[in-house]
């Protein structure tokens, strides 16, 4: 929570009005509101300002932007030479949407002996956005078996990642890679990836600095959308 003297924005229930990321707070990183609810219409305002939800069980609801911000442009994604390899194997089938629901199951538990952020209400608000078309899953399968797969939103050209897992080795990076192609087909800019980590980093995403993505998000949040229908049925 804010160190003494930082302000944190408290959200109004009847309101969708965020403040400005701008606003967000250095420590910890990113921290700019309290509060509010995760209806499908205040997700969607708040991924258009560059801002997503990340909570615990036994916390408040709580909204960030933090800075700098982790991102991959899909048109310089290249798969190390092992990942290439499994990928030309076609040792996993690769769906898109086909099991959104089972996708946000398996992270919610690839992190049981972590924090809990993927909560009940989370996982609910997404499947929501799944069903208004917003998010949306790539999913690979051996033998017909889900082993690994990832989700996110997309809005405008810009793909938002949430969370990726898998139950078989490179599953993940597989559905990753499949992701990186489809966004560069689309002319995607970027793929949020929102905060760093050393296994988004070895996938070649990078650090940009809030302002640079604030302008991104102005640029492109109102693309006309992808049909991901029509990526479906390919």
């Amino acid at each position: 929570m804010p160190e003494q003297g930082q302000l944190l924005f408290s959200l109004d229930k009847n309101n969708l009005a965020f403040p400005d990321i701008d606003h967000a707070l250095e420590n910890p990183n990113g921290l700019l509101a309290v509060g509010g609810d995760l209806s499908s219409e205040r997700l969607i305002a708040a991924y258009r300002m560059g801002i997503f939800p990340w909570y615990e069980e036994d916390q408040p609801l709580l909204w960030w932007s933090p800075d700098p911000r982790c991102v991959i442009d899909p048109s310089t994604f290249r798969a190390s030479r092992s990942l290439a390899r499994r990928i030309a194997r076609e040792e996993f089938e690769t769906r898109i949407d086909h099991d959104f629901a089972a996708v946000i199951v398996a992270c919610s538990r690839r992190d049981v002996n972590q924090s809990a952020w993927i909560t009940h209400d989370m996982a609910n608000a997404y499947l929501a956005l799944h069903e208004a078309g917003i998010a949306h899953s790539i999913e690979c399968y051996q033998n017909n078996r889900l082993v690994g797969g990832l989700y996110g939103l997309c809005i405008g050209s810009l793909f938002f990642g949430e969370s990726m897992f898998h139950y078989a080795t490179d599953a993940s990076k597989v559905a990753f890679a499949y992701l990186m192609r489809l966004m560069s087909d689309a002319g995607s800019p970027i793929v949020d990836c929102q905060l760093t980590n050393p296994h988004l980093l070895s996938l070649g995403a990078t650090e940009i600095p809030r302002s640079h993505f604030k302008q991104i998000l102005k640029n492109h949040i109102n693309d006309p959308p992808i049909d991901w229908q029509a990526l479906a049925a390919g």
